[in-house]
Order: structure tokens, then sequence, then C-alpha cells
């Protein structure tokens, strides 16, 4: 289960971080002042044990820091590698009111479980389930992205039996086709979920389950459904020209380049939008080739979605920003065989007192480019999920009780973006866990009620 990688891929995708070698690791992990209340834990959505497993990193017991990890997060080492860490824990760590330079968790993190997942590739560790029973009682996950992924390994882990299907030919969801190669490659995300397959969970693949009939043949099969299907597609940007086949959506751009199938980029290209996907997708055409990219935005830069640090990422790679412009046009020129797209039409915006955006007359003007990545957000699954029969939506998003990711259907938990409407990683492996034990509670019981 790997992806065949293009030589160019692997050449110019680098780590952005490059792992920790075991005598830096060493050192940085005896600078850890190992706190009691330990901020940076709590700040960790998962809350693993940070200083805990850093704590076994420096005594030279990997394998018991890896075991400390994947006991709160079965995706410790893809969160490693994805997680905004300076935002959570190393942006909790009590080394800044020192003055300090935070401890790096997450690169200790990915060196912990680096070292973990060779050992279990090579037969030398696995995972122990906190009990032996196999139970009868089975759950379906619908989606293999990171909620699905820990909800179901929880499930196991507890003994029963859960089943994972996606539409995809893949497991992983954004963690093998949406997060940057730089960041977390295709084969890192793979590798890790083969640690889930270890523990007896199954999958199913090209199998979409999108219509009343599908659910309605889950809801006889399983004893409860685990709804993690993230988000949909792209939004449209709604202008003239946007259906020519030089307009790819920042997840299909990413995805192309991840998998092999599309690793082609304009000379020229232009991303709307100005979240952590727009800027992922501008520096992945910056590194594929392309001479010029440029990001538009349509409010000034101190309202940018994505994090600093990624912003500053990509002016380090030479992507040049436009503020307050928006896109009114794409124009394109037949070249014989195709359209071929020649400029953007922009115009710039501004913002009233009432904070609304409008466009500014007579500031229209052409930005030249061969290729336009949408990146303007994702689109919830309405659609899907107005067919699961008896779950409350609020605004596209599921609805749940947040202590145990249950719906308005008491045989229908969910969890990741569907719920929370778009967060990290992390966020999506703590709802899947909180779901998959609360399930497992739940049948439980039922099983001791029919006992009785």
């Amino acid at each position: 289960m790997n992806i065949q990688q293009h030589p160019e891929i692997e050449a110019r995708f680098s780590d952005l971080h490059p792992p920790l070698g075991k005598q830096s690791a060493t050192i940085e992990a005896n600078r850890c002042l190992n706190c009691f209340d330990a901020p940076c834990a709590s700040a960790c959505p998962t809350h693993i044990d940070v200083p805990g497993f850093i704590r076994k990193i420096a005594s030279g017991n990997l394998a018991g820091s890896a075991q400390s990890i994947l006991a709160a997060n079965i995706l410790g080492a893809s969160c490693a590698r994805a997680c905004p860490v300076q935002l959570l824990c190393e942006g909790a760590c009590v080394m800044h009111p020192l003055g300090e330079k935070p401890i790096e968790i997450g690169r200790l993190q990915r060196y912990a479980m680096d070292a973990f997942l060779d050992e279990f590739e090579a037969g030398r560790a696995g995972l122990q389930k906190k009990t032996e029973q196999v139970r009868e009682q089975r759950v379906a996950c619908i989606g293999a992205g990171p909620a699905s992924l820990a909800c179901a390994a929880e499930l196991a882990m507890h003994g029963f039996q859960a089943t994972i299907f996606d539409k995809r030919p893949l497991p992983g969801g954004l963690n093998t086709y949406g997060v940057a190669e730089y960041k977390l490659p295709s084969n890192s995300s793979l590798r890790e979920v083969k640690l889930v397959r270890s523990l007896g969970v199954a999958f199913e693949f090209n199998r979409a389950i999108a219509d009343e009939a599908g659910l309605e043949l889950l809801e006889r099969e399983f004893d409860a459904v685990f709804i993690g299907v993230g988000l949909g597609a792209m939004h449209k940007l709604g202008i003239p020209g946007e259906e020519n086949p030089g307009v790819v959506d920042a997840l299909e751009f990413i995805a192309g380049y991840k998998t092999g199938d599309r690793v082609e980029v304009g000379r020229s290209v232009v991303v709307v939008g100005a979240g952590n996907t727009a800027i992922d997708a501008a520096n992945a055409a910056k590194r594929l080739g392309a001479a010029e990219v440029h990001i538009l935005y349509r409010r000034t830069a101190e309202h940018i979605p994505a994090f600093q640090f990624e912003f500053e990422q990509a002016r380090k790679q030479g992507v040049r920003f436009h503020w307050q412009t928006q896109p009114v046009a794409i124009h394109a020129q037949d070249d014989g065989t195709a359209s071929v797209i020649t400029a953007l039409e922009c115009q710039h915006v501004r913002e009233t007192e009432s904070g609304e955006l409008r466009l500014v007359e007579k500031t229209n003007f052409h930005l030249p480019c061969d290729m336009v990545i949408p990146a303007i957000g994702q689109s919830p699954l309405v659609e899907f999920l107005t067919r699961c029969r008896g779950i409350e939506l609020d605004h596209g998003r599921v609805v749940v009780d947040r202590a145990t990711g249950r719906t308005s259907n008491a045989r229908y938990y969910a969890g990741g973006d569907c719920v929370n409407g778009g967060r990290e990683v992390v966020d999506a492996v703590a709802d899947g866990k909180r779901a998959g034990a609360a399930i497992a509670q739940a049948l439980m019981e039922q099983q001791q009620a029919v006992a009785q």
C-alpha cells in the first residue's frame, strides 16, 4: 500500500523540518523542564503526555516514548509533521516566558514515532489492545480520513469489529491526498495506516456510501455508524471562464502531484485565496517549477486566514501577494488544440464602514497567467448528510454531543471536519478517538442489558 512516487516529487519536495538525529534529539529532549502542569499537553487536542514521552527519549527509551504518544494519538506520526505546533504544544511551552526557544516537541515526536514505525514494519513492535476479547458488534466508519482512522482504532482496541469505507482507492483522507508533500509525504501517511490495519480494522476502498440505499445497508449490517467524511468540493469562483481546463482547484492540484497523477504546472500560476491550503498550493507550484506564483486575496494582509508562519514560508519561496484584489474573469485563447488561459482579470476591492467588501469601479487589470488555482474553502457535504436520517445539521455541520460525538440519531456518531467545519488533523483524531470510546461504551452497555 504505497504510492510509486514520481522522481521529480522526491527531488523537489524535501522535508520542511528535517528529522532529528539521535544526538540532536537527546540534547533537545534534555532541555525540557518536565513541567508538572504541562501546558503543552493541555494545548494538544489529543492531550499527549508531552513531558512523559520527551523524558523517555532523554533516557533512550524510544519504544516507551512512542507508546506514550500512541496511547493518546494513534496518528502521532502524521500529527508530528502536519500539526501547527507553533500554535499548539510548542506555542504553550514555558520556555517562551523565559525568553528561550521552545522545546521542539513536533520534531521530537516525529523522532520517536519514526523509530517505532521502523520497528513495526520490521515486525519487532506493535500495539497492545485493551482487551483480547473479540466482540460481535460491528461499527461502520464512513470516510478513511484521520477521524475515522482514530475512531476505528479505538473500537478495535476494545475488541469491536470496525470497517472503514472510502470512495477513493487509498486511505488517509487529507493526510494522504491533501497535506503538502513537504510537510507529510503520502507514503508516510499510508505507512501509519498499516498500524491501524494491524489492529484488525477492515477497509473497503472505491466504495462510496452516498445515498439512502447505502446508508440503509450499513444500518442493517452494523450496530453503529461513524461519519468522518470531512468536507466536500472547493467553492467555485463564480466568474466567466472558470470551466477552462487550466483552472484546477487547490485540493485537486495537491492530490495530483502527491499521488503522481498530475505533476505539470503552469509557467505563471495564480492562486485565489489566502488560507493554509492556498499557501500549500502556491508553495507546491513554486517547487514544481512555476516561474511566477501569485496569490490574490480580497482583504488586507492583517486579515490573512493562513497561519503567519505559513505566510512567511510562502514569501521566502518567492510567492507574490496581491491584497484587496478579486478575480472577475478568466481569459483564454485557442491555440489550435486547446483553450489556453492567458490572463486573470482582476479588480480592486474596498471595505465599507459596515465591513462589506465592494469592487472598486475602473480598477480592472489583467494578470498574465496560464493556470488558476481556486482555494477559497470547501463546501459542506450537505446533500449526503441530509440523507442520514435523524441527524441534525447546523449550517451544513453535523450537530453532536461534544463529549461523545453522538448525533441526534442514537446509532450515528460523527467527528472531524464535517462537525468542526475544517480544523487540524489533530482535532479530527481527537474527535474520532472520543467517539470510538463512546461507541464502545454504548455497545458494551447494550450487550450487558441484553445479557440481563
